[in-house]
């Protein structure tokens, strides 16, 4: 594995390490002591998976307050996809900002640590992906962003979701004034 830090401080883009030979390959999806090398604790409560049928299906922006909040590591078993994270850490220097990352098979994994808000745009037919979770999922906890809030200015590749979910796609707007906080 591969840490390599994004411009948020806390999100970083995992390189995979695949090795091929005639078999096949192997490829270690997780490894604890790799991530504490990095000063980074994750213990995995739950392992999700969805399949997503269409390109440009968006799922997001989801994040958890305290004292659910919840970090998350995503990798991308088929197809091809576009994963973006908002820093709402209330003291963080780049609250507010956003980072991307474009996962695909065996190359990489994103890692939105606790008080960041997560959201992914399906970039080809059939594409899934795998969440690994530190925290269990609590509806009174959950909140959301919709995922094409003119605040933060995201560029999407696809400027309008094929399929989303009604829930997504009613998430409050945001304001400068209501921007969303995170207190951990």
């Amino acid at each position: 594995m591969v840490f390599k830090k994004t411009k948020i401080e806390g999100v970083w883009e995992i390189g995979l390490e695949p090795r091929v030979d005639e078999r096949g390959f192997f490829v270690r999806n997780f490894a604890k002591e790799e991530f504490a090398k990095q000063g980074i604790r994750f213990d995995i409560v739950h392992i999700n998976r969805s399949l997503n049928k269409a390109k440009g299906t968006t799922r997001g922006f989801h994040y958890q307050v305290a004292p659910k909040a919840e970090a998350k590591i995503l990798q991308c078993l088929r197809g091809k996809f576009y994963d973006v994270v908002i820093d709402l850490r209330k003291n963080s220097p780049t609250y507010g900002k956003w980072t991307s990352v474009e996962l695909v098979p065996q190359k990489n994994m994103i890692l939105c640590p606790k008080g960041c808000a997560n959201a992914i745009q399906v970039l080809e037919n059939d594409s899934e992906l795998q969440y690994f979770v530190d925290e269990y999922y609590s509806p009174e906890h959950e909140r959301g962003i919709r995922f094409n809030d003119p605040y933060f200015k995201i560029d999407w590749p696809f400027k309008t979701a094929t399929v989303i979910s009604e829930k997504d796609a009613n998430w409050p707007l945001t304001q400068k004034e209501n921007l969303p906080v995170v207190e951990l």
